[in-house]
Protein backbone atom coordinates (compact mmCIF):
# COMPACT_ATOMS: atom_id res chain seq x y z
CA UNK A 1 0.00 0.00 0.00
CA UNK A 2 1.30 3.41 -1.16
CA UNK A 3 1.72 6.17 1.46
CA UNK A 4 -1.11 8.53 0.08
CA UNK A 5 -3.25 5.74 -0.05
CA UNK A 6 -2.46 4.36 3.67
CA UNK A 7 -2.83 8.54 4.78
CA UNK A 8 -6.73 8.85 3.18
CA UNK A 9 -8.16 5.40 4.26
CA UNK A 10 -6.36 6.54 8.16
CA UNK A 11 -8.54 9.64 7.50
CA UNK A 12 -11.76 7.96 6.70
CA UNK A 13 -11.04 6.22 9.86
CA UNK A 14 -10.86 9.12 11.97
CA UNK A 15 -13.95 10.79 10.57
CA UNK A 16 -15.55 7.63 11.10
CA UNK A 17 -14.82 7.41 14.67
CA UNK A 18 -15.06 10.95 15.34
CA UNK A 19 -18.57 10.41 13.41
CA UNK A 20 -19.67 7.55 15.75
CA UNK A 21 -18.74 9.38 19.41
CA UNK A 22 -20.80 11.91 18.24
CA UNK A 23 -23.95 9.89 17.35
CA UNK A 24 -23.09 8.09 21.07
CA UNK A 25 -23.71 10.95 23.52
CA UNK A 26 -24.31 8.35 26.01
CA UNK A 27 -21.00 7.09 25.97
CA UNK A 28 -18.85 9.55 28.45
CA UNK A 29 -15.49 10.22 28.73
CA UNK A 30 -14.40 8.45 31.91
CA UNK A 31 -16.02 5.07 30.19
CA UNK A 32 -14.13 5.72 27.45
CA UNK A 33 -10.73 6.23 29.83
CA UNK A 34 -11.82 3.79 32.26
CA UNK A 35 -11.81 0.81 28.95
CA UNK A 36 -9.86 2.51 26.70
CA UNK A 37 -7.30 5.03 28.30
CA UNK A 38 -8.25 8.16 25.80
CA UNK A 39 -10.98 9.90 25.88
CA UNK A 40 -12.57 12.67 23.25
CA UNK A 41 -10.47 15.49 25.14
CA UNK A 42 -7.25 13.16 24.18
CA UNK A 43 -8.56 12.56 20.92
CA UNK A 44 -8.91 16.27 20.20
CA UNK A 45 -5.30 17.28 21.91
CA UNK A 46 -3.81 14.43 19.33
CA UNK A 47 -5.61 16.83 16.60
CA UNK A 48 -4.48 20.07 18.02
CA UNK A 49 -0.27 18.36 18.25
CA UNK A 50 -0.84 17.36 14.57
CA UNK A 51 -2.15 20.63 13.51
CA UNK A 52 1.12 22.01 15.90
CA UNK A 53 3.61 19.76 14.14
CA UNK A 54 2.68 21.01 10.41
CA UNK A 55 2.65 24.53 11.75
CA UNK A 56 -1.39 24.57 11.29
CA UNK A 57 -2.28 26.88 14.49
CA UNK A 58 -5.20 25.37 15.63
CA UNK A 59 -6.54 26.42 19.70
CA UNK A 60 -8.07 23.38 21.97
CA UNK A 61 -11.32 24.52 22.07
CA UNK A 62 -11.16 24.69 18.05
CA UNK A 63 -9.79 21.20 18.29
CA UNK A 64 -12.63 19.89 20.66
CA UNK A 65 -15.55 21.38 18.58
CA UNK A 66 -14.06 19.17 15.91
CA UNK A 67 -13.88 16.25 17.66
CA UNK A 68 -16.92 17.47 19.63
CA UNK A 69 -19.36 18.87 16.35
CA UNK A 70 -19.86 21.35 18.66
CA UNK A 71 -18.26 23.75 21.29
CA UNK A 72 -16.95 21.85 24.20
CA UNK A 73 -19.12 23.81 26.81
CA UNK A 74 -22.32 22.93 24.71
CA UNK A 75 -21.59 19.45 24.52
CA UNK A 76 -21.01 19.15 28.07
CA UNK A 77 -24.24 21.03 29.39
CA UNK A 78 -26.22 18.72 26.98
CA UNK A 79 -24.74 15.17 27.92
CA UNK A 80 -21.89 15.12 30.42
CA UNK A 81 -23.54 13.64 33.83
CA UNK A 82 -21.46 13.63 36.96
CA UNK A 83 -19.19 10.24 36.95
CA UNK A 84 -19.96 7.85 39.59
CA UNK A 85 -18.60 7.03 42.71
CA UNK A 86 -17.30 3.47 40.62
CA UNK A 87 -16.16 5.30 37.59
CA UNK A 88 -14.16 8.04 40.42
CA UNK A 89 -12.54 5.36 41.66
CA UNK A 90 -11.91 2.95 38.24
CA UNK A 91 -10.49 6.08 37.00
CA UNK A 92 -8.02 6.80 40.38
CA UNK A 93 -6.72 3.18 39.90
CA UNK A 94 -5.70 3.38 36.51
CA UNK A 95 -3.68 6.29 36.76
CA UNK A 96 0.09 5.96 37.05
CA UNK A 97 1.30 6.65 41.01
CA UNK A 98 3.89 8.97 41.39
Amino acid sequence: MDDQTRTELEAAAFRRLVEHLREHTDVQNIDLMNLAGFCRNCLSRWYREAAEERSVPLSDPQAREIVYGMPYDEWRKKYQKEASPEQKAAFAASQPQH
